[in-house]
C-alpha cells in the first residue's frame, strides 16, 4: 500500500503538530501551546489528576502543576494516525522523565507515561488539536506524597 504525496504530507505535519505540543509544554512557551489547538478544543488529562476544559483552562491548570517541576522531557513515539479528509485521529505514546524542585538545592527525577489520543482538524493554518485525551497514565519513582495539584 502506498500512499499519496498529501497523505504523507498530512502525516508528516500532524508529526510536526505534535512535537510542537511537546515542546511548547516542557519550554512553558504558552503562546506556543495556544498555537497548537484549535479554539474551542477540550483537554482532558484528569486521568493525572489534571483538569478537563478549554486550553485557556489548562494553561492555568499547567501553570500552577509544573509549578515544581523543574524539567520536563515529554518524548513521543509509536505514533498512530489516521487520516480522513480533513479531520484525524491520533494515538501517540509519551514518556516523561520529570526533575521536581525539593527545596534546598535537592531534585528528583522521576518517570511518567500515557497515550494521547488526538482528534486533529485541518485548518486555514494547518493540522490543529481539537481533542486531547490522556489515559493509560503509570509513574515510576514518584515522591512520597507528591501531587501535580
Amino acid at each position: 500500500m502506498s500512499m499519496s504525496l498529501q497523505e504523507i504530507s498530512d502525516r508528516l505535519e500532524i508529526e510536526d503538530l505534535l512535537a510542537r505540543y511537546c515542546y511548547a509544554v516542557d519550554d512553558r512557551d504558552w503562546a506556543a501551546y495556544r498555537r497548537v489547538f484549535t479554539p474551542d478544543a477540550t483537554i482532558d488529562d484528569t486521568v493525572t489528576g489534571g483538569v478537563r476544559g478549554g486550553v485557556e483552562d489548562h494553561i492555568v491548570y499547567l501553570q500552577k502543576a509544573l509549578a515544581r517541576i523543574a524539567i520536563s522531557q515529554h518524548a513521543i513515539s509509536t505514533i498512530l494516525i489516521e487520516v480522513d479528509g480533513d479531520t484525524a485521529r491520533a494515538r501517540v505514546h509519551c514518556s516523561c522523565p520529570m526533575v521536581v524542585d525539593l527545596g534546598g538545592g535537592k531534585t528528583h527525577v522521576f518517570f511518567q507515561g500515557l497515550w494521547y489520543r488526538n482528534g486533529l482538524v485541518r485548518t486555514a493554518g494547518g493540522w490543529r488539536i481539537s481533542e486531547l485525551l490522556e489515559e493509560g497514565y503509570w509513574t515510576h519513582n514518584l515522591p512520597e506524597g507528591f501531587s501535580f495539584q
